[in-house]
């Protein structure tokens, strides 16, 4: 009993004594021009070697406190950090984007099962990278995320990943067959990205394919189950692959540092935001052009705001916003969609 108070009152007198994080560091490395590490800006701890066993005290003095105390208080702890492990701001825009075209479709009510398989995908996928992602978060000292802060417990977030990913399943195959198993698929995929394929040559792959099948799920929920058009396959897999190398930006050192070098990694932060931008830009022009509905006032209007949101990315970006230049590819991709849907550019034939 004795070395359990003196080592909880230790663990307790540690993290009262222990410094602020620095507030500022400048990067290094071959990335050193592309923006200093900001603690106050980013949320991420830069853990100088001699702080580092004192800043892992800390988190286990705090873990201790949160999970000895139980009850309703623990569970509310981590139901907030499992909703920062979730990804949300993607899986929230995923999930309008595919409500949207679902219901411009025709696809009526059926598009609430569209919006539920859609979101539970997404939060398995979210969820499953967080988990599978801790260990090397916590070698980063990647303290914006919710397991390495101890937001949230481990086993948790994997568990709500396996749940969602099972939910997923009977709501993808509530559109027939054909759509379920295209949208499992997609599911499969990304999860093959938090697994392996992150760390390969071949990372943008999963997300142009699964990105690219969302319109093929929401069209052969209709009634004859009807393909997709090709435009709009290739606008999405083009919307996913620019959203990939704009997403691991803020990431790119961290990454590197534990092993993990996919195709961004290799180009360096200033060719991937270039491809990003170009990416994003062409599934802009390839649905503005698409065979349908003249483009109209309202149409071109948000096209142009599309485009606009593509220059933001690269100004966020240089200006050394990563996280910023995220959120503007995602408003540049539900501009894009907004641009089709404004104009009757359905996807039923």
């Amino acid at each position: 009993m004795l070395p359990m108070v003196v080592s909880s009152f230790l663990a307790g007198m540690t993290a009262l004594t222990a410094r602020p994080a620095v507030a500022s560091a400048s990067a290094s490395g071959s990335n050193a021009w592309w923006w200093s590490v900001r603690i106050g800006a980013t949320g991420r701890i830069f853990t100088p070697p001699g702080r580092a066993r004192t800043a892992q005290r800390d988190l286990a003095a705090r873990a201790y406190r949160r999970d000895a105390s139980g009850g309703l208080g623990c569970r509310l702890w981590d139901m907030i950090g499992l909703v920062r492990a979730s990804h949300l701001q993607p899986t929230l825009a995923v999930t309008a984007i595919a409500s949207v075209l679902a219901l411009s479709a025709g696809r009526g009510t059926g598009t609430v099962w569209v919006a539920l398989a859609v979101l539970t995908g997404q939060l398995s996928v979210g969820w499953s990278n967080d988990y599978l992602d801790r260990h090397r978060d916590r070698r980063a000292g990647r303290m914006d995320k919710p397991i390495p802060s101890g937001a949230v417990r481990a086993n948790v977030v994997g568990v709500s990943a396996v749940a969602a990913a099972v939910a997923c399943a009977p709501l993808s195959l509530l559109s027939g067959w054909r759509a379920g198993l295209v949208h499992l698929a997609a599911v499969g995929l990304a999860w093959s990205y938090n697994l392996w394929l992150k760390a390969t040559v071949a990372s943008p792959v999963p997300f142009a394919v699964a990105f690219g099948a969302l319109p093929a799920f929401v069209s052969l929920g209709l009634e004859g189950s009807p393909l997709p058009p090709a435009w709009a396959v290739i606008a999405a897999a083009l919307l996913g692959a620019g959203a990939h190398f704009v997403n691991t930006l803020p990431d790119l050192d961290d990454d590197e540092r534990t092993g993990v070098r996919g195709l961004p990694h290799r180009f360096g932060p200033r060719t991937s935001l270039l491809v990003g931008a170009l990416l994003l830009v062409s599934a802009t022009l390839v649905l503005a052009r698409a065979p349908t509905a003249r483009l109209g006032a309202l149409g071109t209007a948000v096209t142009i705001g599309s485009l606009v949101a593509v220059a933001c990315v690269v100004a966020a970006a240089v200006a050394g916003r990563p996280r910023t230049a995220w959120s503007c590819a995602l408003c540049a991709a539900a501009l894009s969609v907004a641009a089709l849907v404004v104009r009757g550019g359905a996807l039923a034939p």
